[in-house]
């Protein structure tokens, strides 16, 4: 099932993440947020934009791989996460955010990081990701610590953005997927 994506300024978005244990609707979670993923064409998706206020998010970023070779395979759903390890080396890249649409703007993020996780089947991981696996890991993450990727632009960017971002709040800005506003 697609599942409405919360926009900018849905206290959702702003709220703590708990950690979550196994039960049997779980998977049906994952799955539809697979499925909205893909409706919403993203390459990430944390709980907070689905309305949850869970430590997971799913990440499917295989179609990037023609441009973003280190995205092969790239699919996973991360339960619980915790970032261990950012690296020093850092790089600015456009981000976008399915939560905020029609904004775009350069972010600043390190480009690697060791991650621990569980996955769908409570199993877990620790790993390392660099490039934009790094990115998407990162930008996914913030939303588990209740931040979305305008909070980590300069002030001056902030200002020009603070109206696209009023809008969306007010319900005056759309998507072409399906959606959940004020």
């Amino acid at each position: 099932m697609i599942l409405p994506i919360y926009l900018y300024g849905q206290p959702i978005l702003r709220k703590t993440t708990e950690e979550i244990e196994n039960s049997p609707e779980l998977k049906q979670f994952i799955a539809d947020m697979y499925e909205t993923l893909t409706a919403a064409e993203g390459c990430g998706l944390a709980a907070p934009q689905v309305g949850k206020a869970w430590r997971l998010f799913v990440v499917d970023a295989t179609e990037l791989a023609e441009d973003y070779p280190e995205c092969k395979d790239f699919k996973k759903t991360f339960i619980n996460p915790e970032i261990l390890e950012l690296s020093e080396e850092t790089c600015s890249y456009s981000e976008g955010c399915l939560s905020l649409p029609g904004i775009s703007e350069n972010v600043v993020r390190p480009v690697s990081l060791r991650i621990r996780y569980q996955d769908e089947n409570f199993v877990e991981h620790e790993e390392e990701y660099s490039g934009f696996p790094a990115r998407i890991i990162q930008h996914e993450y913030d939303h588990l610590e209740a931040h979305v990727f305008t909070d980590r632009i300069s002030p001056i960017r902030k200002t020009l953005v603070r109206n696209k971002l009023a809008a969306i709040a007010k319900g005056k800005v759309g998507a072409r997927y399906k959606y959940k506003k004020q």
